[in-house]
C-alpha cells in the first residue's frame, strides 16, 4: 500500500451533498425533540400566552434599546456573496450609523434577499433556488446579498427564534464570512416549523460547525468556531438585528421603488422586485436574466454608426 498517495479532497458538490445529509439529520432530531416537548404542553393556550408575552416584551425592548454596532461584512445591513462563494468584506457599522447600500454593477447582477429564518415561504424559495444561486455566485456571474431580519420573533413559542437565528447569521458574517452561504443553506434545509420553539442556541452552534466543516479550508475551524459560538451565547448582535429589522420594515428600501419590506422573502434583482413564483426556479431564472439584460442595455453607450458588433450582457448562465 502506498502511504504517500495524495489525499483526495471532496468536491464542492460532494460537500454540498454532505451538507444536505447533515441538515436532514438535524431536522429529524429537531422534529423528535419537538414531539417530546408537545407531551408536556397542556393545551395550545400556554403557547399563545407565551407568544403574546414575548411579542409585548419585544415591542417594549425595541422602543428603549440604544444603538448598537453592527457586524463586519454587513455594511448594507446584508452580506454580499460573490465569486467562489466568498463574502465581500466591509467594515462594521458604528452604533447609530446608517447602512451603505450596495451599488449595482451592470455586468454582475445583484440578487438581494430579505429573509427571516422562521419564514416558511423563505424556506420554499431557498429550497427551489439555492443551487442556482450558488452556481451564479460561485462562478462570479451574479452576487447574492442576504439580509437576515426578524419579523417573526413572536411566533416561536416564546423562544425568540427569529431574533436568535438572525443574530447567529450576523455572528457568522462577522467571524466567518466565507462560510455564510453554507450556513444560510443549512439554516433553511433544517428549518423548524413556525409556531415551534425552533432551534436552540446549541442547535445553532451545531449548524455553524457543519457549515465550517462543509467549507473546510476557508478558515481555521477551531478559533473561528469558538468566536461564533461565544457571539451566539452573548447575543452580541441582537440589538443590531432589531435595528436592521426596523430599518427594513419602516424605511424605503434603498435603490428600489419599495417604501419598506412588507413580507419575507422580499427578493430584488438589480433593485427590481421579483413577484413571480417562489417555487418555480425556471421563472426566477428567467426574471434574473431579463433584468440583467435590461440593466446592461441601460448602462451601455448609444450604438454608433460603426459596423463593429455590440457586446452582450454578462448575465448569469443556467445551473448545470
Amino acid at each position: 500500500m502506498d502511504n504517500d498517495a495524495p489525499e483526495v479532497l471532496p468536491t464542492k458538490n460532494q460537500r454540498r451533498q454532505a451538507t444536505r445529509e447533515k441538515a436532514k439529520e438535524l431536522r429529524d432530531a429537531q422534529r423528535k425533540q419537538e414531539k417530546r416537548k408537545r407531551v408536556f404542553v397542556q393545551g395550545g393556550i400556554v403557547v399563545v400566552v407565551l407568544a403574546v408575552i414575548a411579542g409585548v416584551a419585544f415591542i417594549l425592548t425595541s422602543a428603549i434599546r440604544p444603538p448598537a454596532p453592527g457586524p463586519m461584512n454587513m455594511a448594507s445591513d446584508g452580506i454580499v456573496i460573490g465569486s467562489e462563494l466568498e463574502a465581500v468584506e466591509t467594515p462594521a457599522l458604528a452604533a447609530g450609523a446608517a447602512p451603505v447600500a450596495t451599488s449595482v454593477d451592470p455586468k454582475v447582477p445583484n440578487i438581494r434577499i430579505y429573509v427571516d429564518y422562521l419564514c416558511p415561504v423563505c424556506g420554499q424559495f431557498e429550497n427551489a433556488n439555492a443551487e442556482q444561486l450558488a452556481t451564479w455566485a460561485e462562478n462570479g456571474t451574479a452576487t447574492v446579498e442576504y439580509h437576515p431580519i426578524a419579523i417573526l420573533t413572536g411566533r416561536s413559542a416564546g423562544s425568540q427564534y427569529s431574533l436568535r437565528a438572525a443574530n447567529a447569521a450576523a455572528c457568522v458574517a462577522n467571524y466567518s464570512p466565507n462560510n455564510f452561504f453554507a450556513f444560510n443553506t443549512l439554516m433553511f434545509e433544517s428549518q423548524p416549523e413556525e409556531g415551534t420553539e425552533g432551534h436552540s442556541d446549541e442547535d445553532l452552534k451545531k449548524i455553524v460547525a457543519q457549515a465550517i466543516e462543509t467549507d473546510a479550508g476557508t478558515a481555521p475551524a477551531g478559533p473561528v468556531q469558538s468566536k461564533v459560538e461565544s457571539c451566539i451565547d452573548d447575543a452580541s448582535y441582537k440589538s443590531w438585528v432589531q435595528s436592521a429589522t426596523d430599518r427594513a420594515t419602516t424605511q424605503a428600501v434603498p435603490h428600489s421603488s419599495l417604501d419598506k419590506v412588507k413580507a419575507t422573502p422580499t427578493v430584488l434583482v438589480n433593485d427590481k422586485q421579483y413577484t413571480g413564483s417562489i417555487t418555480d426556479e425556471k421563472e426566477f431564472q428567467a426574471f434574473v436574466l431579463s433584468v440583467a439584460s435590461e440593466t446592461y442595455a441601460k448602462s451601455s453607450p448609444s450604438p454608433s454608426p460603426s459596423p463593429s458588433s455590440s457586446p452582450s450582457p454578462s448575465a448569469p448562465a443556467p445551473a448545470q
